[in-house]
C-alpha cells in the first residue's frame, strides 16, 4: 500500500498526519505505526494521527504514541489536527470534533494559532511534593530547581514506571516559575518513552497545578517548553476547572509518500 503522509508540529511536539477517511489505514497495526513513528527507520514523529469521518461532527481524531499503541487525549495534536483538517478544507476557522476523551470545540486563526478547548479538570489530587490531574491524560506536575540541568528521562522514566501510577504509568512533568504567570515546563511522555519538546495536555495539568498550589494568582498562564511557548485558560469553580483551553502554534512541515 501507498499512502500520502503529512507532518505537522506544535511546539516541537511532532505528528505524521494521515487522511483516513476512506477507512483504508490498518489500524491494529501497531509495528507499522511504530516503524512509521521511528526516527532512523521512519518518518519520525512523537506520534501518529488519523483523520476520520465522524457522524455528528466535523470529524475524529484517532491518536497513537509513537510505540504504535492508540493513548489518551493529545493537545497539541489536537491542534494539530485541527490545523491539517483546514488544509484539507474540512473546517475553516473553528470546528467540532471527536477524540478518545470526548467532543473538543476549536478555533484556528489566520497565523495559525489554534485555541483547543480541553475537557473540565473535576479532581486535582495535592501530595506533599507533586500534584496529579487527568486533563484528558494522567500528569504528574512536581516544582523542581536547575529545571535546565534536570535529567528529564531518567528522572521521569523512575517516577512514570513505579508504582505509583500501576501499569498504565503517567506523563511525568517538571517545572519551575519564570514569573507570576510564567513557567518553564519540560515533560516526559509514557508512550514516547522520553523526553518531547512539548506536551500539550502536561502544559494544561501545570498551569492548572500552579493555580492550586497559589504559585500563579492568573486565570491565563504563559508556559514555556523545549519547543516554544503555549498559553492556558481556565475558569476555576471552586476545586473545579473548566472553560480549559490550550492555545499556540500548530504548523505544517511537510508531506510525502510512504509504501510498506
Amino acid at each position: 500500500m501507498e499512502y500520502t503522509f503529512y507532518k505537522y508540529q506544535g511546539t516541537g511536539n511532532d505528528f505524521v498526519m494521515i487522511d483516513n477517511r476512506d477507512e483504508t489505514f490498518p489500524k491494529n497495526d501497531t509495528k507499522l505505526v511504530a516503524k512509521l513513528c521511528d526516527r532512523r527507520f521512519g518518518i519520525g514523529a512523537d506520534g501518529l494521527i488519523l483523520l476520520e469521518n465522524a457522524g455528528s461532527t466535523d470529524f475524529r481524531m484517532v491518536y497513537y504514541n509513537s510505540d504504535g499503541n492508540t493513548s489518551t487525549m493529545c493537545g497539541n495534536g489536537g491542534r494539530c489536527i485541527v490545523a491539517f483538517a483546514n488544509f484539507l478544507g474540512i473546517i475553516d476557522n473553528e470546528t467540532e470534533f471527536e477524540a478518545v476523551d470526548g467532543r473538543h470545540h476549536a478555533t484556528i486563526a489566520d497565523d495559525g494559532t489554534v485555541s483547543l478547548h480541553m475537557k473540565d479538570v473535576h479532581t486535582v489530587s495535592v501530595y506533599e511534593n507533586y500534584v496529579f490531574m487527568d486533563t484528558g491524560s494522567p500528569h504528574h506536575v512536581e516544582l523542581v530547581e536547575d529545571l535546565e540541568k534536570l535529567d528529564v528521562k531518567q528522572i521521569g522514566s523512575s517516577i512514570r514506571y513505579s508504582g505509583l501510577y500501576g501499569d498504565s504509568g503517567a506523563n511525568v512533568n517538571f517545572v519551575t516559575p519564570l514569573g507570576a504567570d510564567k513557567f518553564s515546563v519540560r515533560t516526559y511522555e509514557r508512550g514516547v518513552e522520553d523526553e518531547t519538546y512539548s506536551c500539550g495536555t502536561g502544559v494544561t495539568a501545570v498551569a492548572i497545578a500552579m493555580k492550586i498550589l497559589g504559585k500563579t494568582q492568573a486565570n491565563e498562564v504563559s508556559l514555556s517548553t523545549p519547543g516554544g511557548l503555549l498559553k492556558v485558560s481556565f475558569v476555576q469553580q471552586g476545586k473545579e476547572f473548566k472553560e480549559v483551553y490550550l492555545t499556540g502554534p500548530a504548523t505544517f512541515v511537510f508531506q510525502g509518500t510512504v509504501s510498506w
